[in-house]
């Protein structure tokens, strides 16, 4: 076995020893029925930015819009708009293809359980190592850019959750009918206040999702964001309440949706005081070291967020693959909810 240490609180091995997808094995054929009967009216709604927002690369420097440039064909000519007659007057055809470079975590994405690991001895040596959910290692499975044939994680990679089929039941929490604009950050109290005030509850296989408004904000603003609003906007989740990292332990949600930037508030290295490692985002530590619960961020709940408010409705049947491109910790998603 790679660890004979677990971290206080993990589920690691508990879905085997091999396990590369965490909570997503709670969502079975019955759960993903029980999603499926939510639909009643027929009506789908696109959950993604568009790619290129927010535009910029203020929010998070370290990531850039997509670029997007034609390929060429083997005589050397850019394969957009090409007309065959110039090769063969006997044809009238024309032709485009083109290629994209993409950073997956520029816009509405996926986080795989390679995204966010920790130090930890989990061999027992007295050592911590950097490992990742259920003792998969960094360096050894998960491969850095400096190792041959990395950039690649070898294991808990994006394919992983794209093999699933990602489906089941999304139940929208709308912070924003709460909040509105104004900065909130919501603990355990808050969250249930939430869900009681829409009669609604998180059951095992479900995916939560957050309606902040965050990203209504992003798309009004046409793609020339302003960083200080942005991240002085809307509600995110307490990563420090430890009543509500147990209430996710115990709910059995498989992932968390959020339309904002990173589910949760960020802390700073100095907020635990006295020098004690800590972690900066400990729902990313909590979730995704821990627990094998997939976060989705920069998700757009615009249009599906009002219309559930309107019907005083919460449930959907939400179907999100990423891309199955192995290797990858991140992937934009083209995720649906369907009512």
């Amino acid at each position: 076995m790679r660890w004979k240490n677990r971290p206080e609180g993990s589920n690691w091995g508990d879905f085997g020893e091999d396990d590369q997808i965490g909570r997503m094995n709670l969502i079975t054929p019955a759960r993903r029925l029980a999603a499926v009967r939510e639909v009643t009216e027929g009506l789908a709604f696109s959950l993604s930015m568009p790619l290129d927002y927010p535009g910029g690369s203020d929010l998070v420097p370290s990531r850039r819009a997509p670029r997007i440039e034609a390929t060429r064909r083997a005589t050397g000519e850019y394969s957009y708009n090409f007309c065959f007659s110039c090769q063969n007057h006997s044809l009238f055809d024309i032709t485009s293809d083109d290629a994209v470079t993409i950073w997956t975590q520029y816009s509405t994405q996926w986080d795989s359980l390679a995204h966010w690991g920790q130090e930890f001895d989990a061999d027992g040596d007295g050592v911590a190592e950097p490992v990742y959910y259920n003792g998969w290692r960094a360096g050894e499975h998960v491969l850095g850019p400096d190792q041959p044939g990395g950039p690649f994680a070898k294991k808990l990679g994006m394919e992983t959750l794209a093999e699933t089929g990602a489906q089941g039941r999304g139940v929208m929490v709308d912070l924003n009918a709460i909040h509105g604009e104004a900065p909130a950050v919501v603990g355990y109290d808050g969250l249930m206040r939430a869900l009681e005030r829409q009669k609604t509850s998180v059951e095992p296989g479900d995916f939560l999702c957050l309606y902040t408004g965050w990203a209504d904000l992003v798309l009004s603003m046409k793609k020339q964001p302003d960083f200080d609003r942005l991240k002085k906007s809307c509600a995110v989740l307490d990563g420090k309440d430890p009543a509500l990292l147990n209430w996710i332990t115990d709910s059995g949600l498989v992932a968390i949706c959020a339309d904002n930037l990173g589910v949760e508030a960020v802390n700073s290295a100095a907020s635990a005081g006295g020098g004690d490692k800590h972690s900066f985002m400990p729902l990313h530590a909590h979730c995704l070291f821990k627990l094998g619960i997939f976060f989705g961020e920069i998700w757009n709940f615009s249009e599906l967020g009002p219309w559930l408010r309107e019907h005083q409705r919460s449930r959907f049947l939400l179907t999100a693959p990423p891309l199955r491109l192995p290797g990858l910790v991140g992937s934009p998603p083209m995720p649906v909810g369907t009512v």
